[in-house]
């Protein structure tokens, strides 16, 4: 992230509910240059698509988008494909008018129109159902939802951001992905680096942390020994910034130093050949401090490891 002197991942309220736009910290120069182009297409206001590996910050940098533009001050619609409810997903986004199906016994504007003269961000756009897909194009082509229930297309003026952990390329050559549309959203396309592309930012990104959870916590700043922040440094991070600050925060709950997980740092050539126990307790680290900083809340715990709440759940069995 860069430092912009005036927000953070895509922490849910770990970092996305604070407000100040200096979140975006670092100085690698693959943020520098996705900083560059995400001023161009703020003032434009395009069509952006965000990608990255979950915990990267992607919904940090949309909303940057939004306060770099001239929508900073309209409204901010999140959206989770993945969460979307297939019966009512078309509802969810386009809206309906009354009565157009049992239960609906009022009118809804749905996303697009909710968020009229602002932003949609469509976070986890790989994971839309395909059926919806064209749809989507459509609204994305033509500028205009039509309600379910409604033959009467209405207007709206909202710029779309999307962001995906997925390959989109991918997706579309295994033809889970429209071609069509992932070329409609690939106008910009930001690319957030693993914390592991950027191991000189980490100091920055701790010192961040620190502050923010002490000040929380009402408790001494954390301040690491030389050879501790070198360990931090070294340690490839599997869940990108996300986990850093799940780490720092769980140490501020225990009242601890902040410990690395137990796992020894590999190089990222050796990512493909680490072995099946390793991830394995990888995934059963990452669970349990989600559980622990959402206080045991599961949905918001799968919300912070980007999960749906059904995968958290058989990821904390297979942790028994």
């Amino acid at each position: 992230m860069v430092a912009n002197n005036s927000e953070s991942l895509d922490f849910d309220d770990d970092l996305s509910e604070d407000n100040s736009p200096d979140l975006v910290l670092g100085q690698n120069q693959r943020i520098t240059r996705i900083a560059h182009h995400a001023n161009r297409a703020a003032q434009v206001g395009c069509t952006v698509l965000i990608t990255g590996e979950t915990g990267t910050g992607k919904e940090v940098w949309a909303r940057m988008l939004q306060r770099l533009g001239p929508r900073r001050n309209e409204p901010f619609v999140p959206v989770n494909c993945a969460a979307l409810s297939p019966s009512l997903a078309e509802s969810q986004l386009f809206g309906h008018v009354e009565g157009a199906f049992t239960g609906a016994a009022g009118a809804s504007l749905g996303v697009f129109r909710t968020a009229e003269s602002g932003i949609v961000f469509l976070d986890e756009v790989g994971d839309m159902p395909l059926e919806l897909q064209p749809k989507l194009l459509r609204v994305l082509q033509e500028r205009e939802v039509t309600p379910v229930g409604s033959s009467q297309p209405i207007r709206f003026d909202a710029q779309i951001i999307t962001a995906t952990n997925r390959n989109l390329e991918h997706e579309v050559e295994k033809g889970r992905f429209r071609e069509d549309l992932y070329y409609r959203l690939n106008l910009v396309e930001l690319h957030m680096p693993s914390l592991r592309e950027r191991p000189e930012d980490i100091p920055e990104f701790i010192a961040y942390f620190s502050e923010k959870f002490s000040r929380e916590h009402q408790l001494p700043l954390w301040q690491p020994e030389p050879e501790v922040l070198k360990q931090f440094c070294e340690y490839r991070w599997p869940g990108n910034i996300r986990q850093l600050s799940f780490v720092i925060e769980q140490a501020y709950i225990l009242q601890r130093e902040p410990v690395l997980p137990n796992a020894p740092p590999v190089n990222t050539e050796e990512a493909t050949t680490l072995p099946f126990t390793d991830l394995d307790r990888l995934r059963r680290i990452a669970v349990e401090q989600a559980l622990c900083t959402s206080r045991g809340h599961r949905g918001r715990a799968a919300h912070l490891l980007g999960v749906h709440p059904n995968t958290l759940t058989r990821l904390m069995a297979k942790s028994c």
